[in-house]
């Protein structure tokens, strides 16, 4: 997987956001919201066009819908293809699907949010800002030490790359955020919804379940032995540490 990480912006230049919906007055609906919010908006109507978009220069954020034409599952497609492009790519979907199990579909393919048509311009706005916030505030935080290692696991807040046993963990923004709340307090059990609070995150129980599931799978593919991360139940996450042997 490649590691673009998305392009940084000066204050006065606008955030560029790919958004991709089949349905031209949606999208143009979506388009002017985004665009008076101060982002440089480029719509399309299906995958391939956003992803060769995206390829070419890699945007702040990408929106993306689950049904494109006639496919109904061309967002999914995308949203894999993005995140061979990027794996620090901020990507949300925005669909009129709410199922538990699109929801869940959409999360392990590495999306950072799961909204649903029927949210407000401003609170799709506002979670937008949300998810920009949190990477421009790790990328931010670089000051004398910005790799940290807490036993097998460092995490470089400069570049959003965790590292475990010497070897790059693909994680997403939001997995990343995740992995780093978990990490730097070892032993002490995050209940979900500290982990929104402090990774400032607009999830439910259930979307931070399935993130978890998709960073245990994601260290363990790099590592079989991997029990870091561990469940209690009915509180929550904690981070235990391994010590290199």
């Amino acid at each position: 997987m490649m590691v673009h990480t998305p392009a940084k912006y000066a204050e006065s230049e606008p955030r560029r956001v790919v958004l991709v919906e089949d349905e031209r007055a949606l999208r143009e609906n979506y388009t002017l919201a985004l665009s008076k919010a101060g982002f440089d908006v480029s719509g399309f109507g299906e995958a391939d066009a956003a992803l060769a978009s995206v390829q070419a220069n890699l945007p702040c954020l990408a929106i993306i819908d689950i049904g494109l034409g006639r496919d109904s599952e061309a967002g999914f497609e995308l949203c894999r293809a993005l995140r061979q492009v990027s794996a620090r790519l901020p990507i949300i979907f925005l669909t009129a699907r709410d199922s538990e199990l699109d929801v869940i579909s959409g999360l392990r393919l590495g999306a950072d949010d799961y909204l649903t048509k029927d949210i407000s311009l401003a609170q799709l706005i506002a979670r937008v800002n949300t998810l920009l916030r949190r990477v421009e505030a790790f990328a931010s935080d670089v000051a004398e030490s910005a790799v940290k290692t807490i036993g097998l696991l460092e995490l470089d807040k400069d570049r959003l790359v965790a590292r475990w046993r010497n070897q790059t963990v693909d994680l997403t923004v939001t997995e990343y955020c995740l992995v780093d709340v978990l990490a730097r307090e070892v032993g002490q059990v995050k209940s979900r919804q500290q982990l929104m609070d402090a990774a400032n995150l607009v999830l439910d129980d259930q979307t931070i379940t399935a993130h978890v599931k998709r960073i245990r799978a994601k260290f363990i593919a790099l590592d079989d032995s991997f029990s870091s991360i561990q469940t209690v139940y009915a509180s929550g996450y904690r981070w235990m540490d391994e010590l290199p042997y």
